[in-house]
Order: structure tokens, then sequence, then C-alpha cells
């Protein structure tokens, strides 16, 4: 079980998740093995810069939120690459904290 269904898991039931994520699409905001904090959130209220996690394509993303209408958030990593459109119902939380290392 990876870091991905642990988090889903506890923010679907209400209460934060501390993830460190691999990769590097999202330097500098997030690096690798970076301590985050997701918490859960009202996916109405995600804002354009957030970085969320979100299921899209039916895969799992840790990304940043490039743009918004009103029932849907496009998806993008911090290097430009656009993934695509999400229904808002599709963000399970919201990044408030990245710890270095």
């Amino acid at each position: 079980m990876g870091w991905v269904t642990l988090a889903v898991e506890a923010l679907r039931a209400g209460k934060s998740a501390q993830v460190r994520p691999r990769g590097h699409s999202m330097k500098p905001r997030i690096h690798d093995g970076d301590l985050v904090t997701i918490v859960p959130c009202d996916p109405a209220l995600i804002e354009k810069n957030d970085v969320v996690l979100v299921r899209l394509h039916g895969n799992w993303l840790l990304h940043l939120v490039t743009a918004t209408d009103a029932n849907r958030v496009q998806i993008g990593n911090n290097h430009g690459k656009i993934n695509g459109w999400a229904g808002r119902a599709s963000i399970v939380g919201r990044v408030t904290e990245v710890r270095r290392g």
C-alpha cells in the first residue's frame, strides 16, 4: 500500500495526512522526499495556485491547480505541463505545508 492510498483513506475520513512524495514535477515547490501535509478541503473553495491531491484520468496526482471554473479545475505540474481538467469532486485534499527533506 503506497502513500497515496493511505493519504486518500485518511482524507476521506476527515483527517490530515503527511506524505513524502517522490518525483521532480513539482520542484521547487515540492522536492523529491519533502514532508507534505495534506488536509481535507471543500473542493468548491479550491483556487488557482493551490496544490491538491486529485484523481485525474484514473491516476492520483499531487499537482498544481492552474485554472478553475465553477465545476472543474485544471491540473498541471510546476513546470508548465498541463495534465487536464478534473471535476472538483475529484479533489480529496489540499497541501498546507511542505517541509524540506
